[in-house]
């Protein structure tokens, strides 16, 4: 392994996935935003709504997950 990592393109490559799993979470929140009768961001923000937080939560983790697994490889 040794100092492979501090390589500029290397550390460019691992930004670059960085910002597209970002992206692709978003993207996804955004969509199952879409697809819910009521807006998920206002729920968690506005009303306070912890069950419903929770399971974003658990959305984004799953995500996330799927992402990292897929750039990883």
């Amino acid at each position: 392994m040794g100092f492979e990592i501090l390589k500029p393109g290397v550390m460019l490559a691992s930004v670059l996935y960085a910002l597209i799993g970002v992206v692709v979470l978003w993207l996804s929140f955004v969509a199952i935003d879409k697809l819910t009768p009521y807006k998920l961001w206002e729920e968690i923000c506005e009303k306070k709504n912890v069950a419903l937080a929770i399971v974003v939560a658990g959305m984004f983790i799953a995500i996330g997950q799927i992402v990292g697994a897929a750039i990883h490889g």
